[in-house]
């Protein structure tokens, strides 16, 4: 795949992703019949199963050329400028279940008060946000560790001026590794944090991520129009 070639998968996977929150934005919240929370279990293992395949043929421009991969022609400069190692940093997660939480919690105050059960994310019990909190010091640890190897790397990049070509390959080949390991990481937190929510709280979730995606790609466009950098 080229570099335009990926640039053209990632255009009709960002529609597709826009068309998958649709139809979790539409869906009845919460279910109040088995159809309706089995077809929220589906939307959300469909949006889930979309992420895989992102990740997937990322994987394999990567193995390609990684390079490209950092350089990401396909983004933004606003979104190539909040990349870590090649995407977001999967420590993003754990900021936005806690400010949908907090935002969500404080505007069902008063029926939360009343002890009344809203069952969104403003709702999560002590042992989600328990959980919550093990998996974000599990996801800072491996974070760090990829980010000590990236830096390893870094620090023996003159190796690739004037070495011989089966060490470059080598170190070529390092570098894919370390993107692929971040790309592990970002797809493993979600699916972890998805496993610990509920299914309306999963649905809420991934609407949240999507159009904080949407809304910081689309910041970013607009800017780079203005400077005459996007088409």
């Amino acid at each position: 795949m080229s570099s335009s070639s990926f640039s053209s998968f990632y255009s009709t996977w960002f529609e597709q992703l826009n068309q998958l929150v649709q139809q979790l934005s539409a869906a009845p919240r919460p279910p109040t019949t088995h159809d309706q929370h089995q077809d929220l279990e589906k939307l959300v293992a469909k949006t889930l199963t979309h992420y895989t395949e992102y990740y997937k043929v990322k994987s394999a421009e990567a193995q390609r050329d990684v390079f490209n991969v950092f350089a990401a022609p396909w983004a933004s400069s606003l979104e190539r400028s909040l990349h870590w190692i090649a995407g977001w940093r999967p420590t993003t997660v754990f900021h936005l279940v806690y400010t949908e939480s907090s935002t969500l919690f404080e505007s069902h105050i008063v029926d939360i008060l009343r002890g009344l059960r809203t069952g969104d994310l403003g709702d999560l019990s002590p042992s989600q946000f328990r959980r919550v909190s093990e998996l974000q010091c599990e996801t800072v640890k491996e974070e760090n560790a990829i980010t000590d190897e990236l830096s390893e790397w870094q620090d023996g990049a003159s190796e690739l001026v004037g070495d011989c070509s089966a060490s470059v390959d080598e170190k070529i080949r390092l570098l894919v590794s370390i993107v692929q390991k971040a790309d592990d990481l970002r797809l493993r937190t979600v699916r972890r944090v998805v496993d610990l929510l509920t299914t309306q709280q999963a649905v809420e979730f991934l609407i949240a991520a999507a159009e904080l995606q949407f809304g910081v790609r689309k910041w970013g466009l607009d800017q780079d129009r203005r400077r005459g950098r996007f088409g």
